[in-house]
């Protein structure tokens, strides 16, 4: 074990070899190998025993060989986020952060986490699942022009498309049938886009995020440089504070737990709407956690060891 000092110099305990578990291949192997190593060198700056291990290398006996006392699992999307790498953990009896396996499956799944949220009472936008043969006029008449089409089980707004015509939702469809057999289509929310990110008990600070284009979509996430990051986010203290007891409910009502991300949308009314929730969110350069983080006054260093410190199955 190795002792090792956040940003308060507060000593915690951390497992002899941690392995860091990134790649993959779902479609979002790219910012994955991007945050799992930018996790991994922190770990080592930080004195732990840390290991990488790229899932698409070697699977689950692969990692097995490398005798991890606790995994940290960056590896985003399917496998790594949905609950299969965190119930093959479990089986295994290794620790690992982030939210278990129940959890996990459902943040992955856009729509049953919208059920669970509309069961309690939580505020997300209407949707429906485009399946079979989809009457899209039908569609369109229950949820309105614009809306969005999204996969249900992808991240990183991969093959999600706003549209405003019969014929383009048509086309996104098809471009969404790419991804994933599962596609749903959601009213649009046209407001300003927020960002509350979970670690442990805290609410960090709420971000608010504009782009220029006015749609979060991969390239703004992950390469543009003209996406901007609003920190403090704008929001009056009390409105900061109901968001953040919103986004911590959506957290806990999927049974998320260590740390995640919540994504909401605030109409011209001022009512938040819950998009999705992320339970192994980004930690590139441009990702949101770190940077709501350091606004708390936690680098990034700081950051990593306090996820690890959330660890599961301890």
């Amino acid at each position: 074990m190795n002792d090792s000092v956040t940003n308060e110099g507060v000593k915690r305990l951390h497992p002899g070899r941690v392995v860091v578990v990134y790649g993959g291949r779902s479609a979002e192997r790219e910012v994955s190998l991007l945050s799992g190593r930018a996790i991994l060198t922190s770990l080592k700056r930080s004195g732990v025993d840390a290991r990488g291990f790229d899932f698409a290398g070697g699977g689950l006996s692969g990692l097995e060989a490398l005798a991890p006392e606790c995994v940290f699992i960056a590896m985003h999307g399917r496998d790594g986020e949905d609950g299969s790498l965190q119930g093959a953990l479990e089986l295994l009896d290794i620790p690992y952060t982030g939210s278990g396996v129940l959890a996990s499956a459902l943040g992955m799944d856009k729509e049953r986490t919208k059920q669970f949220w509309r069961a309690h009472g939580l505020p997300t936008p209407e949707s429906v699942m485009l399946e079979g043969a989809v009457d899209w006029d039908a569609v369109i008449e229950t949820l309105g022009l614009p809306l969005i089409v999204k996969p249900v089980h992808e991240g990183s707004t991969i093959g999600i498309s706003i549209v405003s015509t019969r014929e383009e939702l048509i086309a996104a469809h098809a471009e969404a049938a790419r991804f994933d057999n599962a596609i749903m289509a959601e009213r649009f929310v046209q407001g300003e886009e927020y960002t509350v990110s979970l670690l442990g008990d805290e609410v960090l600070p709420a971000i608010r995020v504009e782009v220029p284009s006015g749609f979060y979509d991969y390239e703004a996430k992950y390469h543009s440089d003209t996406t901007r990051y609003l920190l403090p986010c704008g929001l009056e203290a009390a409105e900061e504070r109901a968001l953040g007891e919103l986004c911590r409910r959506a957290f806990d009502v999927i049974g998320g737990s260590g740390w995640g991300r919540v994504d909401v949308m605030r109409d011209a009314q001022g009512r938040f709407w819950l998009l999705e929730v992320n339970t192994v969110p980004g930690m590139t350069d441009h990702s949101l956690v770190p940077q709501a983080a350091a606004h708390a006054g936690l680098d990034f260093d700081a950051l990593v060891l306090r996820i690890l410190d959330t660890t599961a199955g301890e």
